[in-house]
């Protein structure tokens, strides 16, 4: 295939054009102003373009839609979207393109690319920690307390020959901030958002009506109001940091891979204190009448 010209939609978000700039205050927010004229009513009208859409059509052959985030249905304090680009495959090249165009200014709920039971992949970024020392970084003894010049270090870093340091011996450096993936991550549910589904963490064996949040908030995030993915295990990176999920290149080959899961209980209690209660409510009917909740 070629490299064909770029083709996007009539109207970016406005959080997709933050990204497109350093500083929104002071810039002139005309991204894709002149972009936008060569559209009209969702179609297109410019010559060139059309051009551009049929030879897309003809000669290439790998189609990539260039997606955002939707930073404003999260309270997290941060407003420019991540923007990347998702690979389109199966069916004809025209297909693809006619797939990708169906999608424009359209939300892709994390519903309609997953369902429960399914293996994904996380890539993320884990968590920092600057340029740190050995012992940290790599876990090494630290040396006898009388040890001259310090006794956090690796005593001996290699034979006189050969006269290079191996890639093997620990050394000081730069411990975390990677970019790090993590194969097959089994989704135990996919939750709607409280608008959908006010009561979103009920089980089969757990009627309580209560959300997905817990008392008090997720530690250092807050409240998850949107649709959110539940997954077993631990996820890279920090709170509040972007994770991406794809669907695991591997073909199950383990009875747990495929196995249908039902949860029966997910606890709601606070992730911060000790967490006796799932509900606001049920810390109320246990408490009886407080100063802050006098008896009607």
């Amino acid at each position: 295939g070629i490299n064909a010209e770029y083709m996007g939609a009539q109207h970016l978000s406005l959080e997709c054009k933050r990204r497109f700039y350093k500083a929104w205050y002071r810039a002139k927010k005309k991204a894709f102003v002149k972009y936008e004229k060569k559209w009209d009513g969702g179609k297109i009208k410019d010559k060139y373009l059309l051009k551009d859409l049929n030879t897309i059509r003809t000669h290439c052959t790998v189609i990539r839609a260039i997606c955002h985030t939707q930073m404003k249905k999260l309270k997290i304090g941060s407003k420019k979207a991540h923007v990347a680009e998702i690979q389109v495959n199966g069916g004809s090249t025209s297909q693809k393109v006619d797939f990708c165009l169906s999608l424009f200014e359209q939300a892709v709920p994390v519903g309609s690319v997953f369902k429960s039971d399914e293996l994904v992949d996380t890539l993320g970024i884990t968590a920092g920690h600057g340029f740190e020392g050995v012992t940290h970084r790599w876990g090494t003894t630290r040396l006898p307390r009388k040890t001259h010049k310090g006794l956090r270090k690796v005593a001996c870093i290699g034979a006189w020959h050969p006269a290079r340091v191996a890639y093997s011996v620990p050394r000081a450096g730069q411990h975390g901030f990677h970019r790090r993936t993590e194969r097959n991550k089994k989704i135990y549910r996919l939750g709607k958002s409280i608008a959908e589904d006010k009561f979103n963490a009920r089980c089969e064996a757990d009627l309580t009506d209560k959300a997905i949040t817990p008392m008090g908030g997720f530690p250092g995030y807050g409240s998850v109001t949107e649709d959110y993915v539940m997954i077993k295990g631990a996820v890279t990176g920090h709170t509040k940091r972007v994770i991406t999920l794809r669907k695991t290149l591997t073909t199950p080959t383990k009875r747990w891979m495929s196995e249908a899961i039902s949860l029966k209980f997910i606890d709601t209690s606070s992730k911060i204190g000790h967490g006796r209660y799932q509900t606001s409510e049920e810390k109320r009917k246990f408490l009886g009448p407080t100063k802050k909740h006098p008896a009607p």
